[in-house]
């Protein structure tokens, strides 16, 4: 009962991480918040302050960061 919203979860983030471009702003599974600046096929670039970027895995971001700086918060329905 349980594979079903898991397998849900993983295409979303999949459909996101391809969907992804420069100006995007995302958090990683660190808890990192950054604007993206560059992306390859396995490194994203991430600006965290004001001429401070970092690269990180494409695979290690969690998801979007809604405008007013707030993370998504994905529900889960009660009773499997």
């Amino acid at each position: 009962m349980l594979i079903r919203p898991q397998q849900k979860q993983a295409k979303l983030k999949q459909q996101f991480l391809n969907e992804m471009k420069n100006g995007n702003k995302v958090v990683t599974s660190g808890g990192i918040h950054g604007t993206i600046t560059g992306l390859t096929d396995t490194v994203v670039t991430l600006e965290i302050a004001e001429k401070i970027r970092i690269k990180v895995s494409r695979n290690s971001i969690s998801g979007p960061i809604n405008k007013d700086g707030s993370v998504p918060v994905i529900e889960k329905k009660a009773g499997g």
